[in-house]
C-alpha cells in the first residue's frame, strides 16, 4: 500500500428498495452509525468520514441489478480473521448464504445485501503467508475456522 498517496475510497453508494431494512442489515452486519438520514437517503459511517455507504431508497418495484455491466460489489476489509469471523457469525444469525473464497493474499465472504447489492468483506493475508501478487487462486475455506 502506498502510505504517500492523496487518494482512498471515500464512500460506497448503494440504491437499495427497503431503506430501513438495509440500515438495519448495515448497522447489525458492519457496526455502522448512522450520521444522517433524510428522506430516501441514509448515511453510515465508522466515524472517520461523514458517509462511508450511503444508501437511497429507490422503491420496493426496483428492478434487480445485472449481471453485466456494472457494479459488481463493494468490498470491506476487515483488520483481522476474527474481525472476519464475527462478521460470518452475523450472516449466519441471519440466514444470509454466504461464498467464502480463499484468494491466497486474502480471505473473503462474498453475499448480497437485502436489496441484492453484491458485498465482500476481506482480510488481507498478504504479510502473514509472504505473498504480494494474486496468482489467479480462489479456494473455498470453513469459515466457521475463523
Amino acid at each position: 500500500m502506498n502510505e504517500d498517496t492523496p487518494y482512498h475510497l471515500g464512500h460506497v453508494h448503494l440504491k437499495v428498495r427497503d431503506l430501513g431494512r438495509a440500515v438495519a442489515f448495515y448497522r447489525a452486519v458492519f457496526e455502522l452509525d448512522v450520521n444522517e438520514s433524510e428522506g430516501r437517503f441514509a448515511f453510515l459511517t465508522w466515524g472517520d468520514h461523514h458517509h462511508d455507504v450511503a444508501l437511497q431508497a429507490v422503491g420496493e418495484d426496483a428492478p434487480d441489478s445485472g449481471r453485466g455491466v456494472g457494479l459488481y460489489h463493494a468490498a470491506i476489509e476487515v483488520d483481522s480473521e476474527d474481525a472476519l469471523g464475527d462478521v460470518y457469525d452475523r450472516l449466519a444469525e441471519r440466514d444470509v448464504p454466504v461464498t467464502p473464497v480463499d484468494h491466497g493474499i486474502s480471505k473473503a465472504l462474498y453475499f448480497s445485501d437485502p436489496a441484492g447489492n453484491g458485498l465482500e468483506a476481506y482480510v488481507d493475508t498478504r504479510d502473514e503467508r509472504d505473498r504480494s501478487a494474486w496468482g489467479g487462486e480462489n479456494r473455498r475455506f470453513d469459515p466457521t475456522a475463523l
